[in-house]
């Protein structure tokens, strides 16, 4: 049984990490949107309302009218284009969860922690322009083919992000991670 743990100690390794910095740090943002429930009022997250501003902005650059409204039966802000509600920014939508998957896994491949703590914030910064211009691609999508929300919502938008994702994964583990300069040698 020691020869096992012994064996596969890297991957029990990779584990550990992975779930222990996943689990923290959902807690903590589970902690976070804590705030924001209450049993009577429909407040958005902070986060979530930035995402939605930052998503009109983009709109407007692409000269579209954009309007936002909070939405008076639930948590989240309407997205208005050029006076057709086309969608709404929820607090799913503002990649933060996948930011906390994104963040353990590269934690859990860890190489030097200059390099890990640089990797993690350009990603995270990536990942929310990414996801920025991802829901705005989407409700310009969604204004000119309503009849196609479930594939541009369901498919092909998640792939978008979670693509991208992967693609730094595999940069991180290849390029930078403590696995990596095992591998090059």
């Amino acid at each position: 049984m020691k020869n096992y743990f012994q064996q596969y100690r890297p991957f029990f390794i990779f584990l550990l990490k992975f779930f222990g910095v996943y689990a923290g740090l959902t807690i903590v943002y589970e902690f976070y949107l804590k705030q924001f429930e209450h049993p009577l009022v429909f407040e958005v997250d902070g986060f979530t309302l930035s995402v939605a501003n930052q998503v009109q902005w983009v709109l407007k650059t692409l000269n579209y009218d954009c309007v936002l409204l909070l939405h008076e039966h639930q948590a989240s802000v309407k997205l208005i284009l050029n006076q057709v509600y086309v969608s709404r920014v929820v607090e799913g939508c503002n990649a933060l969860s996948v930011m906390i998957l994104f963040v353990a896994f590269v934690v859990a491949f860890s190489g030097k922690w200059k390099p890990t703590v640089g990797f993690i914030v350009l990603g995270m910064v990536l990942i929310h322009i990414l996801n920025v211009l991802r829901i705005a691609l989407l409700s310009i999508a969604l204004y000119y083919h309503p009849d196609q929300e479930s594939i541009l919502h369901g498919v092909v938008f998640p792939l978008i992000i979670y693509g991208f994702v992967f693609g730094l994964w595999v940069i991180w583990v290849n390029q930078f991670s403590n696995y990596a300069g095992k591998t090059a040698q």
